[in-house]
């Protein structure tokens, strides 16, 4: 083996490892469990997992899916999300070896962790945990403040906190209805610390109009009624994922005519 797959084997397995815990974060943070020191067990019969029926992958695939004690079906999403994260972690290494790769390489398996809890997280739960929007706000404001000017970052946060918020009250004030959750202006104000003022309304565009047509189909497809909650957060980081990870895309969108 040489050292550079090495590095991808170690990489890979640190991936689904991280995964293992954000699927802690998945299913704990929205009932204010401890996500630190409760062990995991079966949310069914409350068995706790023994060490290695912990294991990433592995221990899906030996279990078959089913709690080892009272062989309820786990759900697919823990193999899911540790194999993302392990498929991650090997796009963003993507065999830099150096101590000048692990702060852009932390940042961006940092970044790409909160989005995914995030995302099934309000997509199940219909909320963005504020403790997730701190983290990530920090993350960005830490690489903001080396790589950005102060009023970049500054006004790009601003923008994003409140703008959406005057949409917001206005919305109220007018309908009486809240338009947007406290979550979803929390992620735009983390957001636009990195985003910076243009890419931010950018970010906003674009989940609005995204959100509004995908909205529009699975509403006409269920034949759901029109007040219907649909989450939001998904549309914001998605858009928020490109913008980051493949910034060309959004550009050629802008620049289409």
């Amino acid at each position: 083996m040489s050292v550079i797959t090495f590095f991808y084997v170690l990489v890979f397995i640190f991936g689904t490892m991280i995964g293992s815990f954000l699927n802690v974060l998945i299913c704990r943070l929205p009932k204010d469990e401890d996500v630190v020191f409760k062990r995991s067990h079966c949310t069914q019969c409350g068995a706790v997992l023994k060490w290695y029926q912990n294991i990433p992958l592995v221990s899906y695939l030996v279990l078959r899916g089913k709690c080892a004690k009272c062989k309820v079906h786990i759900s697919i999403q823990y193999i899911i999300v540790e194999l993302i994260m392990g498929l991650a972690a090997i796009l963003i290494f993507d065999g830099k070896i150096g101590v000048d790769s692990i702060a852009p390489f932390l940042f961006k398996f940092s970044v790409v962790s909160v989005f995914i809890v995030h995302f099934v997280i309000d997509f199940r739960h219909k909320i963005l945990p504020d403790s997730l929007n701190l983290y990530l706000a920090m993350i960005f404001l830490a690489w903001s403040l080396l790589h950005e000017s102060l009023l970049y970052w500054l006004v790009g946060g601003a923008v994003g906190l409140l703008f959406p918020w005057f949409v917001t009250w206005i919305f109220y004030k007018v309908r009486g209805v809240v338009g947007l959750g406290g979550g979803d202006i929390k992620l735009f104000g983390a957001l636009g610390l990195y985003l910076g003022p243009l890419g931010i309304i950018n970010n906003i565009f674009f989940s609005c109009f995204s959100g509004a047509i995908l909205g529009g189909i699975f509403l006409l497809v269920t034949k759901k009624g029109r007040d219907t909650q649909i989450p939001f957060g998904p549309f914001i980081i998605v858009v928020a994922f490109v913008q980051i990870f493949f910034p060309g895309i959004i550009e050629s969108l802008l620049e289409f005519k």
